[in-house]
């Protein structure tokens, strides 16, 4: 959605100073669930606000070749954050200002690592239960932090993270990533990443990610090993991801395991969304979490996506 100038006043109902001589994307993501959960206790029945967002981004030319960039999002909860003894529903995500030009793009603030970016699309169930991020490391978004990501190159790119240690006691740390092809599988059908942490919040971390079609079905699949950055015993584990489109209707499924010194973590969700059109889907999933080190876990939900 762009909008001129005149829309000024939507800037400054978020509390954002944007000027008159810059056009403001704004957009968002409304998705939420009504799922009974298990983590091991009994079950229970709750309303969940699934990464739901509103963002301004947008760009302007400054030079020949040049232009300033910036993105400003915000995670809205949805569901009823004073019953979580929540102060406040709405939280920072990506926020960032930058240049961009024949040399690539580079933003200050906060930012996904590079190595978060390097997932492309193979997690499909990203910001549900069955998300990457309840196994592996490495799904981080760091403020204090400077990304680069060059243009492509016979579809290759590059992306770097810098994040200052921000503390006399903490070290710098370094997200290095290299790409290959459309995470979407729009406009080829291989996606390809490997990319590294080293001192990234305590850890660091090996990654290689692949994507791909066959026969009308999008294959995913990743391996990662990780360590303490401080020393310890490393961890290996890999995911394998699936989804089939029939007419509006797409089945999904995904598998992902992590050995945490002899006790494995296991994760296994299938779902179904049906799209009404790009920006609404009805969709749900059942996710099961089985732990050698703690009590086993399982979601089952139904939900909502709008997106704008």
């Amino acid at each position: 959605m762009r909008f001129a100038p005149s829309a000024l006043v939507l800037a400054v109902a978020a509390g954002l100073p944007f000027y008159a001589s810059a056009d403001v994307n704004i957009y968002g993501k409304a998705n939420v669930t009504v799922q009974s959960s298990d983590e091991g206790e009994g079950s229970f029945t709750e309303i969940k606000s699934n990464a739901s967002r509103l963002g301004f981004k947008g760009s302007e030319g400054i030079a020949d070749g040049l232009d300033v960039v910036y993105k400003l999002e915000f995670q809205v909860d949805l569901s009823d954050a004073d019953s979580k003894g929540d102060k406040d529903n709405i939280t920072a995500r990506n926020q960032y200002v930058g240049l961009k030009g024949n040399f690539g793009q580079i933003v200050i603030g906060r930012n996904d690592t590079a190595l978060k970016q390097s997932q492309g699309k193979v997690d499909l169930f990203s910001d549900l239960e069955g998300d990457i991020k309840n196994v592996f490391k490495g799904e981080n978004r760091l403020g204090d932090s400077v990304t680069y990501t060059s243009n492509s190159l016979n579809g290759f790119k590059v992306i770097a993270s810098y994040i200052a240690e921000d503390d006399t006691d903490a070290d710098n740390g370094y997200s290095v990533a290299l790409t290959y092809g459309d995470k979407g599988l729009k406009k080829s059908n291989v996606y390809a990443a490997i990319a590294a942490d080293s001192e990234v919040k305590g850890y660091d971390i090996l990654r290689a990610t692949v994507g791909t079609k066959v026969a009308g079905i999008k294959l995913g699949a990743m391996y990662q090993t990780q360590e303490p950055a401080a020393g310890g015993e490393d961890s290996d584990g890999f995911l394998v991801s699936a989804a089939y489109a029939i007419d509006k209707t797409v089945l999904k499924a995904q598998y992902q395991t992590m050995d945490f010194a002899g006790n494995d973590r296991n994760a296994m969700t299938a779902g179904v969304d049906y799209k009404f059109n790009k920006s609404t889907k009805l969709f749900g999933f059942y996710t099961k979490f089985d732990d050698d080190a703690s009590a086993d876990e399982d979601y089952l939900a139904v939900g909502m996506e709008y997106k704008f």
